[in-house]
């Protein structure tokens, strides 16, 4: 089904316009066996919000949305719970019933390097589907309030340039599993293959339970948040690490392999407190940090990471002083919250405390501690669906308050953050001198 919408406002072509909209299926039935797939735990734990990511190509071929929308309908053989439908309310399983996902087509009137360079955060918000950044599932009910998991928008900037966006539920996978499915679809495009496929998703079963429970939410202050880009340059994190060897080389405890997020996050910690610290009249108050953490590599049997789902935990740490961060005493903690989450188990619950107990205790973290979450390393920077690597890649919408989304930088060198804060402490921090010596 192909709907021209919108394309005249006043007489004047819009910005940006939605030209087609269609349900892509998986392109062979899901075996009855599958059809029920229970979500774990920590799925019905994960926040009830879509993942959004969009990633820029400067040039496609002429049929890219025909050879996007076979592979899609590929790849969604391989992953078929994205194409079934789950509850909008505590859902505790996926019907993976084939219903398959929405495929919208969008044009730009602008060149894409012109919007990347003139772009401020909130215009990549449009070019994803139905404008699932960071909603909940019932912003996107279909029939008997339940919603899809998954919708992809392809964006056409004129002169050629392209930004394929997804947006993938949170209950049903993590940031992990978003770029592992883009990579597969991406590889199907590019080598479709009728003697096999050459991508193989790894989907774990769980056990048949119900917490009955929404998940942690991230809405606490977004609405008058702010969130900007900034980018760090990989020889200014080497300079960053070798301080923090400097400083601890004649302590008892000397850090000596600090990682450069490790780093990063105590600057922008850092600055973040001192910000809120100088709206505050001065008075700090105290808060935390949360360190997303993706186990797949840390469990008691590591899995594979191209496992799907959502196997991530939030250690944390509480600042009760701005004192408490210098540079070492950072990165020590930093490195203990890591060492805490080796060995577990994705589920595993402490003996002492009750599942209700964790989750009031997470969510209280989640709204008062800043927190980051690291895609460092992920490879969406390797995304190609025949047209080469992509050149940019990013986060649309309005993050959790208080909150820094890490990622490679385009240049493959450094890391580029997307800093959500207050728009008062939004002020201040984005003129730190400190911060902006390592930008």
């Amino acid at each position: 089904m192909r709907v021209i919408s919108s394309f005249l406002t006043c007489g004047r072509r819009q910005l940006h316009t939605i030209v087609s909209r269609e349900i892509i299926k998986p392109s062979s039935p899901t075996p009855s066996n599958l059809k029920t797939y229970n979500l774990s735990s920590t799925d019905q734990f994960a926040p009830d919000a879509y993942i959004p990511m969009v990633i820029f190509y400067p040039n496609s071929n002429n049929n890219f949305h025909v050879n996007m929308k076979n592979s899609l309908s590929q790849t969604l053989t391989h992953y078929y719970p994205f194409a079934g439908r789950l509850a909008t309310t505590t859902p505790s399983f996926v019907d993976c019933n084939d219903e398959g996902v929405e495929f919208l087509e969008a044009q730009n009137d602008k060149e894409l390097s012109d919007f990347l360079h003139n772009m401020q955060h909130e215009d990549l918000d449009q070019l994803s589907p139905n404008g699932l950044v960071w909603k909940k599932l019932r912003s996107y009910s279909f029939e008997n309030d339940t919603a899809s998991p998954l919708a992809v928008q392809v964006n056409q900037f004129a002169c050629g340039g392209l930004a394929v966006a997804a947006s993938l539920s949170h209950k049903l996978a993590d940031g992990s599993s978003l770029c592992n499915f883009f990579n597969d679809w991406a590889i199907m495009t590019r080598l479709p293959s009728t003697d096999g496929s050459p991508i193989d998703p790894q989907f774990m079963p769980s056990k048949k339970t119900k917490l009955n429970f929404q998940g942690l939410s991230l809405d606490k202050s977004r609405d008058s948040s702010v969130t900007k880009s900034f980018v760090f340059a990989g020889s200014k994190l080497n300079e960053l690490k070798l301080k923090v060897i400097t400083m601890t080389a004649e302590s008892e405890q000397p850090i000596m392999n600090p990682t450069r997020i490790e780093v990063l996050n105590w600057l922008l910690y850092k600055c973040a407190l001192k910000a809120a610290t100088h709206n505050n009249l001065g008075s700090f108050k105290p808060t935390g940090f949360i360190l997303v953490t993706n186990i797949r590599n840390k469990m008691i049997e590591p899995l594979p990471k191209t496992t799907i789902g959502n196997f991530f935990k939030l250690p944390s740490f509480p600042t009760k002083d701005l004192s408490e961060i210098t540079l070492s005493t950072f990165v020590g903690q930093l490195k203990n919250l890591k060492v805490e989450v080796q060995g577990l188990n994705a589920a595993e619950i402490p003996p002492h405390m009750s599942l209700q107990a964790i989750l009031e205790e997470q969510q209280r973290e989640l709204d008062d501690y800043y927190g980051c979450t690291s895609f460092c390393r992920y490879p969406f920077y390797e995304v190609d669906f025949g047209w080469g690597k992509p050149i940019k890649a990013a986060i649309p919408g309005t993050l959790k308050n208080n909150s820094f989304f890490a990622m490679d930088a385009p240049d493959g060198d450094g890391i580029e953050v997307f800093v959500s804060l207050g728009k008062e402490d939004m002020e201040i921090f984005e003129r730190d001198p400190e911060l902006l010596s390592f930008c």
